[in-house]
């Protein structure tokens, strides 16, 4: 979706963030934003690493159902 923008509309989307927000709130903006990617990337890899360990432990689980 994004990709399919290109230059001309990523300046026209600047140009018009500038018209709204002005030149002072903007890299205020961009730092928040920058935030809140940041956190939803670690929260992504904690459920990516929690869904990856639940799936570690089902085998060994399986293995101590056999064994009784």
């Amino acid at each position: 979706m994004i990709s399919n923008i290109g230059i001309p509309g990523l300046i026209l989307v600047l140009v018009i963030a500038l018209i709204i927000f002005g030149p002072s709130k903007l890299p205020e903006i961009g730092r928040e934003f920058g935030q809140t990617l940041t956190e939803f990337k670690s929260a992504a890899k904690d459920i990516v690493s929690d869904e990856g360990m639940k799936e570690e432990k089902k085998p060994a689980l399986s293995a101590l159902k056999r064994e009784k």
